[in-house]
């Protein structure tokens, strides 16, 4: 594999520079949302389009019991202003009038403006619902997925699955086990709002949150305000259960399955009017765990246990709590090739390794929310993040034993003050945290061409971030939104990066189709790496050579459209993303352990679409989500593992574009569940890949592309009584079996998943 890069030794971020900065925001008159929270805002008036004051307004969840009121001012207005992202119902009511209702859902960070012209009431008079929404202040294509869907999904709620969100999210796919989307591999997660970083996109394999312990899943791609997103490609915020949707409630899920899978999960949760709690632990284990580089499995066994809570406290009407806390710890073997002479093991020789990976993860994020005058919001979320990755090999490893130990602590903060005045929703905030990094590496070389080496090290390095933003509903047709988002990384290399941002929605009156423009910048912090020493030098018998990574800078334009249609929801987009310093990974010598590099440069252009339906004849919803794009890189190497000696012709890549090593044109998911008598659910999705680049010479495949890849995934349920519910689940039915990549990394090539059955049950009960 390969060994791999940048010698770290770094300062950090200053502390003051933090401190100056965090008080200035927190100074600041004007503006922000907090992240996992919305606005929503109502005017109500008789048919004589005159305000009615004293009306009582309800919002209340769709899937559980957490709801707020109201009552609108001499203005005929209501407002509320801190409600987590996700579906509610809206009710209005008063006395003389007919009672409205209307369903609606909330992404982050937006602020909805709802209409309900209210009808006199008669005896017995069926009330037709009219009102309206005008919700175009948000020019981010936004993809929102519920627990329910994720529970309904085939192979959605499995232990480390991503296809609650490959199945939603147009342009995701996962290949080397890792999650891609827009051609990228840095995406950003918010858990409960909070931004979690994490900068070691080339050691990490395992899951960031288990599915099961998921409320709703908010899918964004590109065009973020200057409050959201230092990654382009993908920001998936996760509303985690809160205890809201129980009371007094627990549920044990037991599943298992073919390759020895086996799952468990106990989760408690409760509320009253002001706290809600939830708590969940699980396990895991299979003989299937990566991808392997054959259509066989060998040494493959993966296994993973975790838990979460959660507490959510209303200790005045304008003051909430909120607190997320949760740890993960994850083992996979490492696949391998048996065949030593095959066409995988010319490129890459895993049949003489019986490696592994360890893995840890562990976060607590605290949120205060206030809530100042009619529609200010501070918020405040001080974070911690402890992530590690330790690649260790077999001591008889051919031709060389390789470890890669990391582990790495991030605290940090992200405040917000927030306020809509008149038609300005003006936002400002402080996004920052330092980092440590310990690291091993070492090598044994077992055919002796070199001495082995072990070496320790350690770097640090910080993120400070301001942003100021303004989104101005010029009508109820038009938004503007103007940002600035100021960036600081400060490592063994110090970056500084503004990154302007501009948007509009328009909403066509009638037609009601919403139109969306933006143009933006963003940065995305490198890795921290070292390498110094016996590592240097094997890099250099390699002929290569370990520099400093810069942070990746990204330019994007974006345009798209969203046309309702009968309760159906069609969404297109076109985008072009325009990178320098484009984060990849690479490695050293033999060895297939992920290294992070930035090449030169990078073109990612495509198109978009995705399709939801209404909930057809009151039982079934449909899903659709296609891409259409091309990912490109040019130039050589310019951070982490170089080639050398710079300059001479095996080093030189040139500047013309050619594909990276996860481009893939087409990729389609689609999918329909329905809700049938007797407690009964039925769900299928069909996916397809039009199938990624043929990056290493394969006599097997010798066209550009490698072959096209799909799958049909089935699962059935039934309810058993009030308190338990079975559900059977398989994946890829027809067991049709690919080369997906060839990759060098974790193992080598990577085949697509096997056919996987297993049978779920749950058993819900009181305490």
């Amino acid at each position: 594999m390969r060994l791999l890069q940048g010698s770290c030794t770094v300062a950090p971020v200053q502390p003051l520079l933090g401190l100056l900065a965090l008080l200035g925001v927190l100074l600041l008159p004007s503006p922000l949302h907090a992240t996992v929270l919305a606005e929503l805002r109502g005017i109500v008036h008789d048919p004589q389009h005159r305000p009615l004051s004293g009306a009582q307004a309800t919002i209340a969840a769709t899937a559980s019991s957490f709801h707020l009121t109201t009552t609108t001012n001499g203005e005929g207005i209501f407002e509320f202003d801190a409600v987590p992202f996700g579906e509610y119902t809206v009710t209005v009511s008063l006395t003389g009038f007919a009672t409205q209702s209307l369903p609606v859902s909330l992404a982050s960070g937006t602020s909805a403006v709802l209409h309900f012209p209210m009808a006199i009431a008669r005896v017995q008079q069926q009330v037709k619902v009219t009102a309206s929404s005008e919700n175009v202040d948000s020019v981010t294509p936004t993809t929102l997925v519920s627990r329910a869907e994720i529970a309904l999904t085939p192979g959605a709620d499995r232990p480390g699955s991503m296809q609650m969100i490959t199945d939603y999210v147009p342009g995701a796919y996962m290949t080397h086990d890792m999650l891609h989307i827009r051609g990228g591999h840095q995406v950003s997660w918010l858990l409960d709002g909070v931004q979690i970083p994490n900068t070691n996109i080339a050691s990490n394999v395992g899951p960031q949150i288990a599915p099961s312990d998921i409320d709703y899943l908010e899918a964004q791609r590109g065009s973020y305000g200057a409050e959201n997103g230092d990654r382009t490609y993908g920001v998936f915020n996760v509303a985690p259960r809160t205890g809201w949707e129980r009371d007094r409630q627990g549920e044990l899920l037991i599943a298992a399955g073919n390759f020895y899978n086996g799952d468990s999960q106990l989760s408690l949760g409760d509320h009253d009017e002001r706290l809600a709690w939830y708590a969940s632990l699980n396990g895991n284990r299979s003989n299937y765990g990566l991808a392997p580089p054959v259509a066989g499995i060998f040494h493959d066994a993966a296994n993973g246990y975790g838990g979460l809570g959660s507490l959510v406290y209303n200790r005045t009407p304008r003051d909430q709590f909120r607190l997320l806390v949760q740890a993960r710890g994850d083992y996979f073997q490492i696949p391998y090739d048996p065949d030593p002479a095959s066409i995988g093991n010319s490129e890459y020789q895993s049949a003489y390794l019986r490696d592994g990976q360890h893995e840890s993860d562990a976060l607590s994020a605290f949120t205060w929310a206030r809530t100042f005058q009619s529609s200010t919001l501070l918020q405040i979320s001080p974070f911690y993040h402890y992530n590690s990755a330790e690649y260790e090999p077999s001591a008889t490893d051919l031709p060389v034993a390789t470890t890669s130990d990391r582990e790495t602590n991030y605290a940090g903060v992200q405040s917000s003050i927030g306020a809509t005045i008149g038609r300005n929703t003006l936002q400002a905030g402080l996004y920052s945290w330092g980092q440590h990094d310990s690291y091993v590496f070492a090598a044994a070389f077992n055919d002796g061409t070199s001495p082995s080496f072990r070496k320790p090290d350690s770097s640090t390095g910080g993120l400070v971030e301001l942003y100021l933003s303004d989104s101005v509903k010029a009508s109820s047709w038009l938004t503007v939104i103007a940002g600035l988002r100021e960036s600081r990384f400060q490592a063994q290399i110090t970056d500084t990066y503004t990154a302007p941002r501009f948007g509009l929605a328009l909403l066509i009156p009638h037609l009601n189709w919403t139109l969306r423009g933006f143009y933006g910048r963003f940065y995305q912090p490198p890795p921290l790496l070292t390498a110094a020493g016996p590592v240097e030098q094997f890099a250099e018998a390699n002929d290569t050579a370990i520099v400093p990574l810069h942070g990746e800078r990204d330019e994007e334009h974006q345009f798209g459209v969203q046309v309702p249609f009968r309760g159906w929801t069609i969404d297109a987009d076109n985008f072009r993303t325009r990178v320098n310093n484009f984060l990849d990974h690479s490695n050293i010598g033999e060895s297939s352990i992920y290294f992070p590099v930035t090449v030169n440069g990078a073109l990612i252009r495509g198109w978009e679409l995705t399709v939801r339906s209404p909930r057809l004849w009151g039982v079934a919803g449909a899903h659709l989500a296609y891409s259409n794009q091309i990912a490109e890189q040019r130039g050589n190497i310019t951070g982490g593992l170089i080639c050398t000696p710079a300059g001479s012709p095996q080093c030189d890549a040139g500047f013309s574009y050619s594909p990276v090593d996860h481009d893939q044109r087409n990729t389609l998911s689609a999918g329909f569940n329905a809700s049938l008598p007797a407690g009964a659910t039925a769900s299928i999705n069909v996916s397809y890949g039009s199938g990624f680049t043929n990056g290493s010479p394969d006599a097997r495949y010798p066209g550009a592309y490698l072959p096209a890849h799909s799958a049909v995934d089935l699962a059935v349920g039934k309810r058993l009584g009030e308190r338990a519910s079975v559900t059977v689940t398989a994946t890829n039915v027809t067991n049709h079996r690919t080369l997906l990549d060839n990759s060098l990394t974790f193992g080598g090539f990577h085949y697509n998943d096997p056919r996987q059955l297993d049978a779920e049950f749950r058993y819900r009960f009181h305490f």
